[in-house]
């Protein structure tokens, strides 16, 4: 299972990457592979304020349905149209091209209280 050492994690298995005070947000390996085959991708509107466990997008597979949270709160300001175009990039490079949204972080110490990779792997395990 690939955990990236440089994201942090949400309990619902969403990561975020943060540069600056911009955050790209993704799922896991791990949730991808219990999804299996991500067929469709809902992006949230660019402009949308959220908060830190808000439903913003939703990821849909072979198997269900799953919203995808804010892990932390901000402004959606980009979205990834390339997995609208080709869902299966959540699949095959989930900490890549797969990912799903960014936000301009209201605070960026709240990614502090997000999982560390090692206390990510500690929750799946």
């Amino acid at each position: 299972m690939n955990v990236p050492s440089d994201l942090r994690f949400n309990t619902s298995h969403e990561w975020v990457r943060l540069e600056g005070d911009i955050a790209t947000v993704g799922i896991s390996d791990h949730a991808q592979e219990e999804l299996t085959d991500v067929v469709f991708v809902e992006l949230p509107a660019v402009g949308r304020a959220v908060d830190a466990g808000d439903p913003t997008a939703v990821v849909e597979s072979v198997k269900a349905a799953s919203d995808i949270y804010a892990p932390i709160g901000g402004e959606v300001v980009e979205v990834n149209p390339e997995v609208e175009a080709n869902p299966a990039l959540v699949n095959t490079d989930p900490y890549g091209a797969g990912w799903i949204f960014k936000l301009r972080v209201k605070n960026t110490a709240d990614v502090e209280s997000l999982l560390t990779p090692e206390g990510y792997i500690a929750q799946i395990s």
